[in-house]
């Protein structure tokens, strides 16, 4: 018979076990909503909403460096449409002789008039203070036109108005002491304010 090494294994000293709870992810499923008009969000500004109908149109999946990639070209296009748009607004300023004087060519101008090559977004790091900005009244209502709205409904410009309106009166004219019974919150059910 022959003597083979025996390793044992101490019982003092447990080995320490790689564990892997991490959770890794490896594609980005993104799910895009045609546009229709929101009804549910309240604008500082305007009369219209954005918002997308129930069911998605297509999606597309992404690996991660792609959806990285992906999210760049857009915040870049984003970019260069808001820099187009100030050098629309500028060279109409400046045809007009600083808004003073009516411009038939200042009228005709078009974002489509300024070219590509007058923007450089090269050097902009996209990463950096990158946010969404609100869209004015009159691209909700282009973009929603653009995507085949025939009508914007311009009751919820008024429900809106009125939304904004009653958000500025808040609280009651209750000072020191608040009588339930002439007391606004009170008689609205409202603990006072």
């Amino acid at each position: 018979f022959s003597i083979l090494p025996f390793l044992a294994t101490s019982i003092l000293k447990k080995s320490k076990r790689l564990k892997k709870n991490n959770v890794e992810f490896d594609r980005v499923t993104v799910f895009y909503f045609p546009r229709c008009q929101g009804f549910t969000s309240v604008p500082s500004r305007g009369g219209c909403t954005l918002g997308m109908v129930s069911k998605h149109s297509s999606s597309r999946q992404f690996t991660l460096a792609e959806f990285s990639k992906e999210q760049e070209n857009v915040r870049r296009g984003k970019l260069e449409e808001k820099l187009k748009e100030e050098k629309l607004e500028a060279l109409k300023w400046k045809l007009t002789m600083n808004g003073t004087k009516e411009s038939e060519e200042a009228n005709q101008l078009t974002i489509e008039d300024i070219s590509d090559d007058d923007i450089d977004v090269s050097n902009v790091d996209l990463e950096d203070g990158f946010f969404l900005q609100p869209y004015p009244a009159k691209k909700r209502r282009a973009l929603l036109k653009a995507v085949g709205v025939k009508k914007i409904d311009k009751e919820e410009k008024r429900e809106l108005h009125n939304i904004r309106l009653s958000r500025e009166d808040c609280g009651c004219d209750c000072r020191e002491v608040c009588d339930p019974e002439t007391c606004s919150c009170s008689l609205a059910g409202i603990k006072c304010q």
